[in-house]
């Protein structure tokens, strides 16, 4: 049994239908149990007038209800907005008004939130699968729209291509609101096997997370590298303690080529995929099968790989652009981003990833970061502007800066922030002793600094932009910037 995403609904259903399917917390379902509990989340969404192409937003955290929901909204073919419990409510509420959505379902109490009265309101764009929000330059989040035929490329992907085996288990570790979830969830749908929800709760413990992953023979690790550099401290984070891993998949951020080999030597003979590709892209876009010549030099970048069946990927001017049936269906509400990012070629829809790259010869694809102030932390992309836009808004409305501080290699490590305060001595104000409560109400927990330092001034380029770097190296450096 599984489902198949181009006729949105489950098939084969005689098939092993008492297989597992969802694996959470507080419950399983079988593929059955799966089939009957969508259908009757449809019948509830349709009593509340959800229908075709009219947006269902669902909150909820690696509840085996959310899945339930995601499968109905398929079915419906109504667009799922994935919102993480994390969501403080000024960002929903945007959300919801961007969409002008007239219904949430909680999955956790397991209820519909009916959002304003008045007839729902189709979506321009028509056979959505779902729209991701991600961070955007003016403060407020990017609505990508994602076509059915972008989930059904990326199912036929991976089943031709990754060498996941019949019925494979994932490991579900992302939160459903990032795009790199969608690997699990639409790899294990389409292959009739299942995914195993790792909450918030477990994957703080490496312990807890090994133990998931050998209670149910999880077959498939996806994650981003930092959560697999993580696990590294535990021992038992081997192919003799986890014999069921048979895949480590990697997208949502550059794979460092020394944790490439540490997880080669803990995993001898286990495949490891290196993946690439934005949210505008349908999770992603390139492949790349570690071979042990890609382990072999200096600790550089690693290669992104090749791009998928029936896509294109080039370098335009030193940008990686994608073309293909699985790019979006462009941002909701934003004709002006549609206008500079997107583009036709050959018919087919093209987008410009503001993320710099180069090919070699026999056509090897590398990236070699941003052009511009978006960043990945802990695999969850961000733009700075948008965390400016915060800092910005607390109390005094005082000029701020978020600082990334890279590693040698260049991924992201962690993110601090200054504020101006035209004092001197540069101590912070009173009223921003709770900078992070107030935060907390306008930005994700991820997109929060670690820490807020004043300084008299913000420093500037030679084009009058924030002076990141010289900030980053006064904070490295310890002095005044």
């Amino acid at each position: 049994m599984y489902f198949d995403c181009t006729t949105r609904n489950f098939a084969a259903i005689e098939v092993a239908p008492d297989a597992p399917a969802v694996i959470a917390r507080e419950r399983c379902l079988t593929w059955r149990e799966l089939h009957t509990e969508a259908q009757a989340w449809c019948r509830r969404a349709g009593e509340f007038g959800l229908a075709r192409d009219l947006p269902i937003m669902i909150r909820g955290h690696k509840e085996a209800s959310f899945m339930v929901a995601l499968c109905g909204a398929l079915m419906l073919g109504a667009p799922f907005v994935p919102l993480d419990t994390l969501y403080p409510a000024q960002r929903v509420n945007g959300i919801a008004a961007a969409l002008e959505a007239t219904l949430l379902y909680d999955a956790g109490t397991d209820c519909f939130e009916v959002l304003r009265a008045g007839p729902p309101r189709a979506l321009q764009e028509r056979d959505l699968a779902y729209i991701m929000f991600t961070s955007g330059t003016t403060g407020v989040p990017k609505g990508v729209q994602i076509g059915i035929e972008g989930v059904c490329a990326l199912s036929a992907w991976m089943d031709a291509d990754f060498g996941l085996g019949p019925t494979p288990v994932f490991l579900n570790q992302a939160a459903f609101s990032f795009d790199l979830s969608m690997y699990s969830v639409f790899g294990a749908l389409g292959s009739g096997g299942a995914i195993v929800l790792l909450d918030r709760t477990a994957a703080a413990v490496a312990l807890e997370v090994a133990a998931l992953i050998a209670q149910h023979a999880v077959t498939v690790w996806v994650s981003t590298p930092s959560f697999a550099q993580q696990q590294l401290l535990n021992p038992g984070f081997t192919a003799a303690a986890l014999p069921s891993l048979r895949t480590l998949l990697f997208c949502g951020e550059p794979l460092p080529t020394p944790l490439a080999r540490q997880l080669r030597q803990r995993f001898p003979g286990v495949p490891i995929l290196n993946t690439y590709g934005p949210t505008e892209a349908t999770v992603a876009t390139t492949l790349l099968a570690l071979e042990e010549s890609h382990l072999a030099g200096d600790g550089g970048v690693l290669p992104i790989g090749r791009p998928k069946r029936d896509s294109l990927v080039y370098c335009d001017d030193g940008e990686l652009c994608i073309v293909g049936a699985h790019v979006m269906r462009g941002y909701l509400n934003r004709a002006d981003l549609n206008q500079s990012r997107m583009f036709l070629r050959n018919g087919q829809r093209g987008f410009r990833t503001g993320d710099l790259g180069s090919v070699d010869a026999s056509g090897m694809l590398y990236c070699h970061g941003r052009s511009d102030d978006q960043i990945k932390l802990n695999g969850y992309r961000m733009e700075l502007l948008e965390i400016d836009a915060a800092l910005g808004a607390l109390p005094g409305n005082r000029p701020a800066a978020s600082v990334p501080l890279r590693r040698p290699n260049g991924t992201v490590a962690r993110l601090v922030a200054y504020v101006e305060t035209g004092t001197p001595d540069a101590v912070l104000p009173v009223e921003l002793a709770q900078w992070k409560t107030l935060l907390a109400q306008r930005l994700p927990a991820y997109m929060i600094p670690s820490e807020l330092r004043g300084c008299i001034r913000l420093p500037v380029s030679l084009n009058y932009k924030i002076d990141r770097e010289q900030l980053a190296q006064a904070y490295r450096n310890g002095t005044a910037p």
